[in-house]
């Protein structure tokens, strides 16, 4: 695929992307029918078979390329019909891409394991990385992972550098893995060419079509160089979220659109082009987040602004353990998601979640919510447990759901008698152990995340518990 904006008067980066065939692109899928065996699924590359210009405009191209399924291919291709769309919008140094599945009421059974769109560059192009802020370096070759160079440690993923092409790395441990993130801190990720400086960065402004909810693990970018964005995985969980469609169930869900940026910055800039770049991609980023939803895709079934709906209120938490007053819920996660049971929404991958935070006296606004029935979930930092309001919170286009004070009452049987950790779910005020230096990630020592060279430490932690305060193990 040629990316090439003409109408983008500061298209530089893009056109060297072009001209150097930089980059190729898919979107896929791991699919099995009932009674397959889990380990043994089925992987589709999405090749469309039709193809049509949705939006030929002066300021906006759209095309779809479409996938419809053969009943003949029953077993052997995976039960839907897809519609993979591209948009480019004049002034826009990218492109955009979404899909909508669609699986009606009178096709077969199947499960969806993953479904993403994978960015494979240039090897000898792109050496420098990008996750977050903390964690960017230059990495390792493919080749560096394969043997005789790369030494497969206790699964696959995890090889140890043992003959790099860059002698610098030998020694370490890569590990696609170690740069996952978060699905609330999952914006731009991307890879950068410091010759001439140029970055491929890929943005997701919305997490609403993801599974697994805010704090739910997915991969970024990794050595390949490939850079990922995910909207259903199993990583991290299992079969829990694997969405399975059922005999006879309709289903549909539209996916992205997401933002695949390019920029660029002068070669004889003063500074280190490769912080200019992701400085530039970060505020792409809020440019992207701020302007969603968006207003120009073509398709019916993406629900613009004024088709979407609004839910506000407050939190309060009662323990009167803690206070004899209602407790603010302040940086409680507060989210809509299909009805079900207390915490279901962790386990939810078949249709849309939509968080926010609480300020600090509570209250929250959760804006741009698409039309459905769904339950309002939460749970606030510092008190254990999870919240549901069992009322059904109905959004229909444009309406406002003022749902007033709510109240937590987390679980508890008495006064707190012993205690460890912070009910915040993450671990980050546990010890982590360093790793064994024979297998390391240099990115990772000292830092923040070291707890991403999850298995590489000498033996495992064990806590024992005694009569003490929790911070003897923080």
């Amino acid at each position: 695929m040629c990316i090439l904006n003409p109408w983008n008067e500061c298209s530089v980066a893009i056109e060297l992307v072009c001209w150097w065939n930089l980059f190729c692109r898919y979107w896929d899928l791991v699919w099995s029918s009932p009674g397959t065996a889990e380990q043994d699924p089925s992987v589709c590359r999405i090749k469309g078979t039709s193809f049509e210009v949705i939006t030929e405009t002066e300021d906006q191209v759209e095309v779809s390329f479409t996938r419809t399924w053969d009943p003949s291919l029953q077993g052997k291709q995976v039960p839907l019909n897809i519609d993979k769309r591209f948009i480019m919008l004049r002034g826009s140094s990218g492109f955009y891409s979404y899909a909508i599945y669609n699986h009606p009421k009178d096709w077969p059974a199947f499960s969806l394991a993953e479904t993403r769109i994978a960015f494979k560059l240039r090897k000898d192009k792109f050496h420098y990385m990008v996750a977050s802020d903390n964690r960017q370096r230059y990495m390792p070759l493919p080749d560096d992972r394969i043997p005789p160079r790369g030494q497969p440690l206790a699964y696959p993923e995890a090889v140890q550098l043992v003959n790099p092409v860059e002698a610098e790395l030998k020694g370490e441990v890569d590990d696609k893995y170690q740069y996952s993130c978060d699905n609330k801190d999952n914006k731009v990720h991307g890879w950068i060419c410091t010759d001439p400086p140029v970055g491929f960065w890929q943005i997701t402004p919305s997490d609403e079509f993801r599974s697994g909810g805010p704090v739910k693990q997915n991969l970024t970018s990794h050595v390949g160089p490939t850079t990922l964005a995910m909207f259903i995985s199993a990583h991290y969980s299992g079969e829990d979220l694997v969405p399975k469609i059922g005999d006879g169930e309709e289903w549909e869900k539209v996916f992205g659109p997401v933002f695949m940026y390019f920029n660029t910055t002068p070669v004889d800039a003063s500074e280190d082009p490769k912080a200019s770049l992701w400085e530039d991609a970060k505020a792409q980023m809020m440019v992207e987040v701020l302007s969603w939803p968006y207003t120009f895709p073509a398709s019916e079934d993406y629900q613009k602004p004024d088709q979407r709906g609004y839910a506000t209120g407050r939190l309060l938490v009662q323990d009167r353990f803690v206070s004899d007053d209602y407790i603010y819920a302040s940086g409680a996660y507060v989210g809509l998601a299909a009805p079900g049971d207390v915490g279901s929404w962790q386990r939810e991958c078949k249709k849309y979640q939509f968080w926010t935070k609480a300020d600090e006296d509570g209250f929250f606004s959760i804006n741009n919510v698409l039309t459905g029935d769904y339950n309002l979930y939460a749970w606030v930092p510092g008190f254990v447990g999870d919240y549901r309001c069992d009322a059904t919170v109905s959004i229909t286009s444009g309406c406002y759901v003022d749902m007033g004070d709510l109240v937590f009452e987390p679980p508890r049987n008495g006064p707190t008698l012993w205690e460890i950790g912070v009910p915040d779910r993450s671990a980050s005020e546990f010890y982590v152990p360093d790793p064994n230096p024979k297998y390391i990630n240099k990115l990772l020592v000292n830092h923040p995340e070291k707890f991403r060279q999850y298995g590489l430490w000498r033996d495992m932690v064990n806590y024992t518990l005694m009569p003490t305060w929790f911070t003897r193990w923080s």
